[in-house]
């Protein structure tokens, strides 16, 4: 009977723990778990789990299998906010107007905020900050090594991610005006010594085989064009095979800056290519830096404590004479 006691005593104290014991869930949504930058996230994000093993919260990971899955990334967020466990929420948003939609039909009483990419500047009101990339920043100094290496300008072609990525488009955006020394151009047609040609931009949802494809097209149709400005290192860390098949015979060519190269990210195989000479210029992200914040500031949100927005990560800066030193440690 005493032993009968005792069991039952034992399960009922188990069940009373149970709710307690589960951790109140920090989520991140990525635009698609495929790409090896949002891996990098992910493991700040594991970081931080392990620094803090003994918290109340929990850093969660999540995201569509696909970076092209826009859809798929919208109905991971709507599943995340229905959560009893989710008390604040980080988003990549891949198509800011959906994500924003999504966000504003599910009325969340938790904390939102953006990380790596951002709502559209007539949406920011629906997230308390953006945490990741000087975006427009990021896309000015890839204008300006291009710029650097060709003063006089030429034809270029810019390759971008999906079409609604607020954080693409304002790298666009920032290319575009280093190289015009003009603010807000939707094109370049001649300004600054600087035109885009026809085809371009060229939109490859985050795909690099896509992209090594598409500068192949674009090479072919134009074989007087003088540059790329790639907005996302999709080509270089997704399809790096196939894109140093594509350079590889232009090596001279980019070593003397007849053609230029200058993209985003310091990613995988991104570093080795700027060390063989197959790409004029990296400006990469920190994305690891983003995923080991991201928890600390969606505490900071849930306790009603003031955060500053945005709060930006920092850059780094390669070309083929500093990849030895030029990722922050």
């Amino acid at each position: 009977m005493r032993k009968s006691l005792l069991l039952a005593a034992a399960a009922v104290m188990a069940l009373g723990a149970g709710p307690a014991m589960a951790k109140k869930q920090l989520v991140i949504v990525v635009k698609g778990l495929d790409n090896p930058f949002f891996e990098a996230i992910h493991q700040g994000c594991e970081k931080w789990n392990k620094e803090n093993a003994s918290a109340e919260y929990e850093c969660f990971y999540t995201g569509p299998a696909s970076t092209s899955d826009e859809a798929g990334e919208a109905q991971i967020v709507q599943d995340m906010l229905s959560k009893p466990d989710t008390v604040a929420m980080a988003i990549s948003p891949s198509n800011a107007p959906l994500i924003a939609q999504t966000i504003k039909s599910a009325n969340p009483s938790i904390p939102i905020m953006t990380l790596d990419a951002d709502l559209s500047k007539e949406d920011a009101a629906l997230r308390k900050t953006y945490l990741g990339t000087d975006n427009y920043l990021m896309g000015h100094k890839i204008g300006e090594y291009i710029k650097k290496a060709k003063p006089n300008g030429g034809k270029i072609c810019t390759i971008e991610g999906n079409p609604a990525a607020d954080n693409i488009l304002r790298r666009a955006q920032g290319m575009r005006d280093a190289l015009s020394g003009k603010d807000g151009l939707a094109a370049l047609a001649g300004e600054g010594g600087w035109t885009e040609v026809a085809g371009c931009p060229v939109f490859t949802n985050d795909d690099g085989a896509k992209g090594v494809q598409a500068m192949t097209d674009i090479l072919a149709a134009n074989p007087d064009l003088d540059a790329f400005g790639i907005m996302g290192g999709w080509p270089l860390f997704g399809a790096p095979q196939p894109y140093r098949d594509l350079f590889k015979p232009m090596a001279d060519k980019i070593a003397s800056n007849a053609f230029v190269i200058g993209a985003a990210d310091t990613i995988g195989d991104e570093v080795a290519i700027a060390r063989d000479g197959l790409v004029t210029a990296l400006v990469g992200q920190r994305p690891f830096e983003m995923g080991y914040k991201a928890p600390s500031v969606m505490i900071d949100l849930v306790d009603g404590k003031p955060v500053a927005d945005p709060v930006f990560t920092g850059l780094d800066e390669c070309t083929k004479d500093t990849v030895d030193t030029c990722i922050q440690k």
